[in-house]
């Protein structure tokens, strides 16, 4: 079954500490993972961001969220109980617990509404409270759809660019990710070997202790198994062992089970893979604007001489 949200895990965390006994999340993650029959793959999903995983962080914010009502407290750091609030909302036995239903307590309320009130208003609307993901999926998924207009963007530039350009594209992009030694190194070496199949030559490390050959093409189609196969060919010609192939389009499917069973490494780069490349190593690409999210430092709270 898919992974429940954070509002459908509001019963089952609070029924979970229905026994009156302090329980730590982590329990409750185990028991309410069990209790839904996540799979191992399921459990060890993680947010795009790779800090969490998703279960972990929906089973934390219906924690939260029961806490902000006054139907679980914590006893101390990472840990949750039940309130007498809690244990008559169970005695109602509701069919569901869920952000509308914490509104009829006036602790939750005023949560929600400071909340609102903080927003920036470009933010406005159901961003934390009422949404079926958490605030931290939500940002993840903003940011994942930013991210794939920008890599759309990017690659109608490139085919708008001229083979030289793209060619010095290529260069920049494999010198960031610390291929080629120098930019004037690898600037020199690519473009000159002239040989068919191969557009350059670059280092594969500072000291030049291997080298790759390159094949750079704007396509519009997909790039089918015999154009790897010329490539090949031409590696075999050069006795080299490692090639790239980047292009702007795509790859067949023949063509992408061809590089992966031969003794050469052809490593391929597609139009998306490329232009998410570009984003990752900031090239043609800046920084808009810069969002950190802060959690509360545990450490800092802790009894004893604060700053000393």
């Amino acid at each position: 079954m898919p992974i429940p949200d954070y509002q459908t895990l509001m019963l089952p965390l609070l029924r979970f500490a229905a026994d009156g006994n302090d329980h730590t999340t982590r329990e409750a993650v185990e028991v309410l993972a069990t209790e839904f029959q996540l799979t191992p793959a399921e459990r060890s999903e993680l947010l795009a961001s790779g800090q969490q995983a998703v279960f972990n962080n929906r089973v934390g914010w219906a924690n939260s969220f029961l806490k902000k009502a006054g139907l679980l407290e914590s006893p101390r750091r990472g840990s949750l109980r039940i309130t007498p609030r809690g244990r008559m909302t169970l005695a109602e036995r509701p069919p569901r617990i869920d952000v509308k239903y914490l509104e009829r307590f006036a602790e939750f309320i005023e949560f929600r509404d400071a909340s609102r009130s903080n927003r920036e208003p470009a933010t406005t609307g159901p961003v934390v409270i009422g949404a079926v993901q958490t605030p931290e999926e939500t940002l993840e998924l903003a940011h994942q759809g930013l991210r794939l207009r920008l890599a759309q963007d990017i690659l109608s530039r490139i085919l708008s660019c001229s083979p030289t350009f793209f060619e010095r594209l290529v260069v920049e992009l494999l010198v960031k990710m610390g291929y080629g030694g120098s930019r004037r190194d690898a600037g020199e070496r690519i473009g000159r070997s002239g040989d068919g199949g191969i557009d350059g030559i670059i280092k594969e490390d500072r000291l030049g202790l291997d080298t790759i050959y390159i094949q750079a093409k704007k396509w519009q189609g997909s790039v089918g198994r015999p154009e790897i196969q010329k490539f090949v060919g031409a590696l075999q010609g050069q006795r080299a062992k490692k090639g790239v192939f980047i292009t702007t389009s795509a790859y067949t499917a023949e063509a992408v089970d061809y590089a992966s069973r031969i003794a050469t490494t052809v490593v391929l780069i597609d139009g998306q893979l490329l232009a998410n490349l570009m984003i990752d190593f900031d090239v043609g690409v800046s920084v808009s604007a810069s969002y950190i999210v802060k959690r509360i430092d545990s450490d800092y709270f802790e009894e004893g001489e604060v700053g000393l």
